[in-house]
């Protein structure tokens, strides 16, 4: 009877655990101080090694830098040869630009979701806002929406070709030539410098005519599209080429996840390929869709158990199992 009551009180535990030496635990505790000591190194490692915090270009900073590329920007919406007006869905319907590969075309099955005009949109519509205090330009406003499209092609083509003989400040270009070669012009990009000198371009294209500003600012962030953005992405280092898309500005890696991602885009035969967007994207997805079935492919499931890394990992385990450490 003592017996039982003894084992009763002080019952047999036959789990493998059992040969360690137990101690309380308070897991709520533990919890807290390691949180409280990550969120000290966080704060502490954040001042020290945080990255710059390198502003977004603007068109203020453009005209201000760089005035006659902010200029040809604006001739190249007005001539539809920027990079929106041929890139085709979900902005335009360009024939011929969306990616493809065969008849597999997602980009135009997709149709125009976010119709655009750059033309109207990043240049004229802009410009129209500010007649209220400057009436003068609507002349020349005028001038550009009654002419024909060959008269339009005219004037933007003779701009652009003089532009780098002019003389072009933040807020106004003096053209060489006849000015008649140039239409309204003239008159429309000096507004338009100044409009952006003012730091209200980006507002003007946005505003949706009302006292609230715009939330939806596509648009506007597809103004410098083009090579601004790219002369931009050159300064910090975050160009294509240089694995843009895994980098924060500066010497400081930011996606790091996304390297097999931009990987592709340096390899042949996505680099050299006019559909290079819709290739990595497949690729991705296939690899992806790979690994998600890796448990349910023969063969390719018994790598791992073929490989024995995990005999590696557990080789303790392994060790105590074949010399009879699992016995009491």
């Amino acid at each position: 009877m003592r017996k039982e009551l003894a084992r009763m009180n002080h019952p047999v535990r036959d789990y493998a655990n059992d040969r360690y030496p137990q101690k309380p635990y308070d897991l709520v505790r533990e919890m807290l101080v390691a949180l409280g000591i990550i969120g000290v190194l966080v704060i502490i490692l954040a001042v020290v090694f945080s990255t710059p915090d390198v502003p977004p270009l603007t068109a203020k900073q453009v005209s201000q830098q760089a005035p006659s590329l902010l200029v040809q920007t604006a001739l190249d919406d007005l001539s539809k040869q920027d990079p929106i007006s041929t890139y085709g869905p979900p902005y335009t319907n360009t024939p011929g630009a969306a990616q493809s590969l065969g008849f597999f075309s997602p980009q135009s099955w997709a149709g125009v979701q976010l119709p655009m005009n750059p033309a109207q949109e990043e240049v004229i519509a802009p410009l129209e806002k500010i007649l209220p205090i400057d009436p003068v330009l609507k002349q020349s406003i005028e001038a550009w929406n009654n002419a024909s499209a060959k008269q339009q092609t005219a004037w933007t083509g003779a701009a652009s070709k003089q532009l780098q003989k002019a003389v072009v400040t933040s807020t106004s270009i003096q053209w060489p030539g006849n000015p008649s070669q140039y239409g309204p012009l003239p008159q429309l990009m000096d507004a338009y410098l100044s409009l952006a000198n003012s730091g209200l371009l980006e507002s003007a294209i946005d505003g949706a005519g009302g006292p609230m500003p715009s939330t939806d600012r596509t648009t506007s962030l597809l103004l410098l599209q083009g090579q601004p953005d790219a002369l931009y992405a050159d300064k910090l280092d975050m160009t294509g080429d240089e694995w843009g898309i895994i980098k924060e500005t500066g010497n400081y890696p930011g996606a790091v996840w996304l390297w097999y991602y931009t990987l592709l885009y340096q390899i042949p035969p996505f680099n050299n390929s006019s559909a290079a967007d819709l290739l990595v994207v497949l690729t991705v997805f296939l690899v992806t869709f790979v690994l998600i079935l890796v448990p349910f492919i023969p063969g390719l499931r018994s790598i791992p158990r073929m490989l024995g890394v995990y005999r590696l990992i557990w080789r303790s385990y392994y060790q105590e199992t074949r010399k009879g450490g699992n016995k009491h």
